[in-house]
């Protein structure tokens, strides 16, 4: 940096909605698209860029609410701003949609840092890795044998070690495909995949650890949001029912989820879009070693790549392929998974991403 002491001077937000190429469902939800919401912070020359995954209301939640208390503000002190962003969300409730916009600004916050010192992001947070290993992640309920089959070639090709496939369809009302997918993926993946499953809450207790007890038989490792997350109590059960790992966390919103979920899982997951940006997952996931908890970064690949290296606890990072598909139409400079792993940015200032100009296509008026 040069010459005088820089202050915030404007923030700007963006909406975008890419399609998915198919209607796609997992457990208990289906959608046809995705929503980005993008923030772009300026101060001294320099511009950060963060986003969320959410609805067009977090980019209103930017405009009315936080704007107001970014103004002007040292653009250093990230901390100072997120603290200032969290009150002022207080009769919002601050989880949820307005912590999702808390998270998109303070992402955009630690790359304009980052850049106003001219110093790659993973720089500043200090890396543990040079590298973050990830896993495939789709294979939705809506998937037929063929679609399966072209997501498991494409992981296989970036060279993951672990892949994940949705089950509990319909809320559970079909097991027996549930099953039939999980051995399909092992025929597919072959014998030195980890196998790793995500019902999405849509399993009632006694269901999942029934379907539990069959995925120990079949091997699998992962078992992911078997019951809502909600349930903490039945979680616990499940995770002294079964010898797969039981994970939750995609919804954590703050510390205080995180400390509710840590005693209770196998392995906390944490996304930054959602539990306020890189200094929520920083946090969190100091929560979860607290725990002698790993995290896992849920979706978002390209964005978690320089936190994700930062904590010594990280198991890895989801390569969600709705998201491997969205980042470079959003995203300029988002990196390809090679050899099972993300490489950290060292040489671009920030975290290394601009906005895609192609980007504008898919711009929500």
């Amino acid at each position: 940096m040069t010459g005088g002491a820089p202050v915030i001077e404007n923030v700007t937000t963006g909406v975008y909605c890419f399609p998915t190429p198919a209607p796609e469902a997992d457990g208990t939800l289906s959608w046809e698209s995705t929503t980005a919401v993008t923030v772009q912070v300026s101060a001294g020359g320099e511009t950060g860029l963060g986003w969320t995954y959410s609805a067009g209301a977090a980019a209103g939640l930017v405009n009315d609410k936080l704007i107001t208390v970014l103004h002007a503000r040292d653009p250093l002190d990230v901390a100072g701003a997120w603290t200032a962003m969290h009150r002022a969300c207080r009769n919002l409730g601050t989880k949820g949609l307005a912590m999702q916009a808390v998270s998109a600004v303070d992402v955009a916050l630690w790359d304009l840092k980052a850049r106003l010192f001219g110093r790659p992001l993973g720089e500043l947070f200090g890396a543990t890795r040079g590298q973050v290993p990830v896993y495939g992640s789709g294979g939705f309920t809506t998937s037929n044998d063929d679609q399966l089959a072209e997501q498991v070639d494409g992981w296989r090709a970036a060279g993951c070690s672990g892949m994940k496939i949705k089950i509990g369809q319909s809320w559970g009302s079909d097991v027996v495909r549930d099953l039939h997918r999980v051995r399909q993926l092992r025929a597919l993946a072959g014998a030195n995949v980890e196998l790793m499953v995500d019902a999405n809450g849509g399993y009632s207790p006694g269901q999942a650890r029934r379907v539990g007890a069959a995925l120990d038989e079949l091997g699998v490792t992962w078992f992911e949001e078997p019951i809502s997350s909600d349930d903490t109590s039945g979680l616990g059960l499940l995770r002294q029912a079964l010898r797969c790992d039981i994970a939750a966390g995609e919804y954590v919103s703050d510390i205080y989820d995180a400390a509710r979920l840590a005693p209770v899982v196998d392995c906390l997951q944490l996304d930054a879009t959602r539990c306020g940006g890189y200094t929520g997952w920083l946090r969190c996931a100091a929560v979860a070693a607290a725990h002698n908890l790993q995290v896992s970064a849920h979706c978002a690949p390209a964005l978690h790549i320089p936190v994700a290296a930062t904590v010594p606890n990280l198991r890895h990072l989801e390569y969600f392929i709705d998201h491997v598909r969205l980042e470079p139409l959003l995203l300029q400079g988002v990196p390809e998974a090679r050899d099972g792993v993300l490489h950290v940015n060292t040489t671009a200032p920030g975290h290394g991403m601009t906005l895609n100009p192609a980007a504008e296509e898919h711009v929500v008026n």
